[in-house]
Parts: structure tokens; C-alpha cells; sequence
């Protein structure tokens, strides 16, 4: 999806694969801080209303920030190294 969202066509669907890219992220990060955050009271309904908000379709919605200020970067300093473990991957597959 990243790849995607990078690319220089911009036919695809970049405001929902950049929703999927931040969703997986925010998945992959609940599933280690999950045990603790349950027990916060309105920690359902806040999730609810992250989520809501980076399915928003305005400009300044969630995943459009979450992924610009945070995923991005961090993405565009370790790539090489991701694709160069997928590419091994593939290899030995």
C-alpha cells in the first residue's frame, strides 16, 4: 500500500490505502498496548471515534495526518532496508 500511495500514478485509491497503511499501524500498535488500554472507560468509544476520524472525508482527516507527520518518514528513512528483507524473502521463497 505504501508503495502505492508513493507512486507517481495517482489513479488508485490513495485516501484509502493511506487509511489501510494507518489502520494496520494502529492495529499492529493496539495488539502489544491492548491488555492495558481496555481498562480505561471510554477507551471503545474513543477508538471508535480515531477511527471515524480517519475515515473522514475532509482534507485534515486522521490517516491524512497520521501518515504525512508519522508513517512517512519514518517509512522513507528504513525503505531500503524493507525492500532489501523483502527481496531476500522472495528469493528464498
Amino acid at each position: 500500500s505504501i508503495k502505492a500511495i508513493e507512486s507517481s500514478s495517482k489513479e488508485d485509491d490513495t485516501m484509502w490505502l493511506t487509511y489501510w497503511v494507518v489502520y494496520g499501524v494502529f492495529c499492529v500498535a493496539e495488539s502489544f498496548s491492548d491488555l492495558f488500554l481496555y481498562w480505561f472507560p471510554f477507551y471503545y468509544a474513543g477508538k471508535c471515534l480515531f477511527l471515524v476520524w480517519c475515515m473522514a472525508p475532509v482534507p485534515w482527516n486522521g490517516s491524512q495526518v497520521l501518515y504525512h507527520s508519522i508513517i512517512r518518514p519514518c517509512f522513507l528513512k528504513h525503505h531500503e532496508a524493507v525492500d532489501n528483507v523483502i527481496s531476500d524473502i522472495s528469493t528464498k521463497a
